[in-house]
């Protein structure tokens, strides 16, 4: 079965996934990574997001460049450390790769928000990335805080409802 997402993704949507289940994921999607989701945290923390709307949205630990993007290790400290606040603030679906902690498991069930890897296959994804603009620390570069618009983003459930593939 071929499951497909559209942003904003409802509470109902993500209770329904299963870890290990393919899902392609379409609409608008924000990118960071450890030098700006941070920053994003304590933009949460002023209620200051600006035109950020994080409800139901989705976060892609990926920088965005000419070369196209491609995900980064999800479980190094400055992301995987934004995974509560950014959950408790809406957002549903975290895309990137690598392992996950138990802990950081417990917290997306906690907020009914799952976490995606994303293969590394940067190439394959440029044709499905169908726009791009940043929307927060342009001073960042490829670095910013970034807004896609994408079809049929296709990654694996990874963590889901107290459940791992690790």
């Amino acid at each position: 079965m071929r499951r497909e997402l559209k942003t904003p993704i409802s509470e109902e949507e993500i209770r329904a996934l299963r870890v290990g289940e393919m899902v392609y994921v379409s609409g608008k999607i924000y990118c960071g990574r450890d030098a700006v989701l941070p920053k994003i945290c304590r933009l949460i923390d002023e209620g200051n997001l600006g035109e950020i709307d994080l409800n139901g949205s989705v976060i892609f630990h990926t920088a965005v460049s000419p070369a196209g993007v491609g995900p980064t290790s999800s479980n190094k400290v400055e992301i995987e450390g934004s995974f509560a606040k950014l959950s408790e603030a809406g957002v549903k679906l975290h895309l990137g790769k690598g392992a996950i902690s138990v802990r950081t498991i417990a917290v997306l069930d906690g907020c009914n928000s799952v976490f995606a890897i994303i293969p590394p296959v940067t190439a394959l994804l440029g044709k499905n990335t169908l726009s791009y603009r940043v929307v927060a620390f342009p001073e960042l570069g490829m670095e910013a805080f970034y807004e896609l618009e994408v079809k049929d983003y296709p990654c694996i459930i990874a963590a889901a409802h107290n459940n791992s593939i690790y």
